[in-house]
């Protein structure tokens, strides 16, 4: 039997369900409740029967773009939340427990950082490594051990964890393997390959791609049996055990904490998931002409980019994410060249905190969203104070290079 493509799935994906007067598109659903003409049947949907109660945890809306998601992962099931953030934290704060271990790679987000710090404040014990190394993360557990986290492509220095590596010793360890896949998304790495138990994506970056929406998902990729993990409510050991960690995420992170994704985001982010492939190639193609430029402009002193050869995990980054390395730059300018000058003088890219969307976007790492982590943490991370982070759009290549050059050009000159 023919099986669609990434493409054609994500496009057909709401027509495979039902939709309403043959719309192409599931349509939002706003409602913050939902009614039953039978009482015995609003009990039911409350004791675990599919279907809809209150909009917290969930609606037609977000269960329509979470069918996308799991299409996309090739999972079993996904959760979707108001931001990746409330994603990784529901994981986190659903799964440990006081006491608990977490290994997690030490080259991850600033707010994820920070949400790690949360965590060892609450009791989870918290140690990080150097994930390009899976030798590096056996290591580290210990008999409490219950979970082990990576991003695919670290943000900003672009570090590529032993994806596959990890994977291998959480599956012979009985560990929850968690990754973070917003730098690949799914359109280049799915999770499930690497081993993962769940993969988080911040739909807000290239699912969604046009900085027009909030969003988080959990993906369950049926690779993990939920009966071996201790943390589970004994109210959420209904039906096959491989449903249970995700049932448990969902009750606890949304109905419990409230971090609900509303129905327009989410509307959003489906229609925007719809070209993921094409802008994820797009951005790839760009990222990696404006990377070669750089590491031979003289105003650029490193370029951190895993389409490279220069890059540390060039060869590893070649064979997982299907001969394409991502959006993400970084780049340390030369001595003499001050990265706020340098930054104001672009003309196309804009400077603003965030990732995927389809303008490219500039900010200094070490003086924004990583200031707050301090010089000592900055250090074990490799941010340099002069370290730009680009996300690049999908923008012609010739005036994306034009940009940076003049850029440059006029801070060696001044």
């Amino acid at each position: 039997m023919h099986q669609n493509g990434f493409t054609t799935g994500i496009l057909h994906s709401d027509r495979s369900q039902s939709v309403e007067h043959g719309a192409v598109h599931k349509p939002m659903h706003p409602s913050s409740e939902f009614a039953y003409e039978d009482a015995r049947e609003l009990a039911a949907v409350f004791q675990g029967k599919a279907g809809f109660t209150y909009a917290r945890q969930g609606t037609p809306t977000t269960n329509a773009l979470e069918a996308k998601i799991t299409l996309m992962e090739g999972g079993k099931n996904s959760v979707s939340f108001a931001t990746g953030m409330a994603a990784l934290a529901a994981v986190f704060c659903t799964l440990l427990r006081r006491g608990d271990h977490l290994v997690s790679s030490q080259y991850v987000f600033g707010n994820t950082n920070s949400l790690l710090g949360t965590l060892a404040d609450l009791g989870v014990q918290v140690t990080t490594v150097d994930a390009t190394d899976a030798e590096q993360v056996r290591a580290a557990l210990r008999p409490e051990t219950r979970m082990v986290f990576t991003e695919t492509i670290a943000n900003p220095g672009t570090q590529i964890a032993d994806l596959k590596g990890i994977g291998d010793l959480c599956r012979d360890h009985g560990l929850v393997y968690l990754i973070d896949n917003t730098l690949t998304s799914p359109w280049l790495l799915q999770g499930r390959e690497m081993g993962a138990s769940l993969v988080m994506n911040s739909l807000s970056k290239y699912i969604a791609g046009h900085g027009h929406a909030l969003g988080g998902s959990i993906t369950d990729t049926g690779l993990y049996d939920w009966a071996n993990y201790g943390n589970i409510y004994d109210s959420y050991k209904k039906g096959p055990s491989t449903g249970w960690g995700l049932t448990q995420i969902k009750k606890k992170g949304l109905r419990d904490m409230g971090g609900t994704l509303a129905a327009e985001p989410a509307h959003r982010i489906a229609i925007g998931a719809e070209t993921l492939a094409l802008r994820m190639d797009r951005h790839c193609a760009n990222a990696l002409a404006l990377a070669r430029f750089l590491e031979k402009h003289p105003g650029v002193a490193r370029v951190r980019y895993p389409g490279l050869e220069s890059h540390p995990q060039h060869a590893r980054a070649a064979g997982l994410f299907k001969g394409r390395f991502g959006g993400l730059l970084g780049v340390e300018l030369a001595d003499g060249i001050d990265c706020f000058d340098f930054l104001n003088r672009l003309r196309i890219v804009l400077m603003a905190t965030h990732l995927g969307d389809t303008r490219s976007l500039a900010l200094p790492a070490a003086h924004t969203i990583y200031y707050e982590m301090g010089a000592e943490r900055r250090r074990q991370m490799g941010i340099a104070d002069s370290l730009i982070r680009v996300s690049v759009g999908i923008e012609d290549e010739a005036d994306l290079l034009h940009d940076f050059d003049q850029a440059l050009q006029g801070c060696m000159k001044a």
